[in-house]
């Protein structure tokens, strides 16, 4: 198996989010599955119009990083969940959490965490940054604009970001 790097991740986010994953959209039935078998109290039904955490964490086991799907750090919620991924980066001391405030440059493989994109709440949804260029950034998101659907994306790069989140090349939980 090669090692998890945050490079694969940006690859494997680009290939499911234009493959394009989607819950019950228009007729067709949700190919959910594949990424919801890896939360035990959760169905595919249930997922519906609520995966874009639950997208990074099947990104991030097909890269090949070792992560449960409920850390003990995750207080409130499982890696299903937007807040989840928080309470995980900003626990485990191996991963860096990082508010845009702070002289860092993401890249290629580190998550994004956003405020107020989805439903108007705090970290409120997540993406797979794929490239950073100046004042935009081009993501891979899980159950885009309240359409049930993956995608690829051009973001601003403004007062929406709550944090990013960078899992170290080759990290085991």
């Amino acid at each position: 198996m090669e090692q998890a790097t945050r490079q694969r991740l940006a690859e494997i986010a680009r290939k499911n989010a234009e493959k394009p994953f989607h819950g019950d959209i228009a007729g067709r039935a949700s190919n959910l599955a594949p990424m919801i078998r890896y939360f035990p109290r959760w169905s595919v039904g249930a997922a519906d119009r609520l995966w874009c955490a639950a997208f990074v964490y099947y990104c991030c086991i097909q890269a090949g990083f070792l992560i449960p799907y409920s850390p003990r750090e995750c207080v409130t919620c499982s890696l299903a969940g937007c807040g989840g991924w928080e309470e995980y980066a900003m626990g485990d001391r191996r991963i860096g959490y990082h508010r845009p405030e702070e002289d860092f440059s993401p890249g290629p493989g580190d998550i994004v965490l956003f405020d107020r994109v989805f439903n108007g709440q705090e970290h409120d949804h997540i993406g797979i940054l794929l490239e950073a260029r100046s004042g935009e950034m081009i993501t891979a998101e899980g159950n885009t604009f309240h359409d049930n659907i993956s995608r690829v994306l051009h973001r601003p790069i403004d007062g929406h970001i709550r944090a990013y989140i960078r899992i170290p090349d080759g990290y085991r939980y």
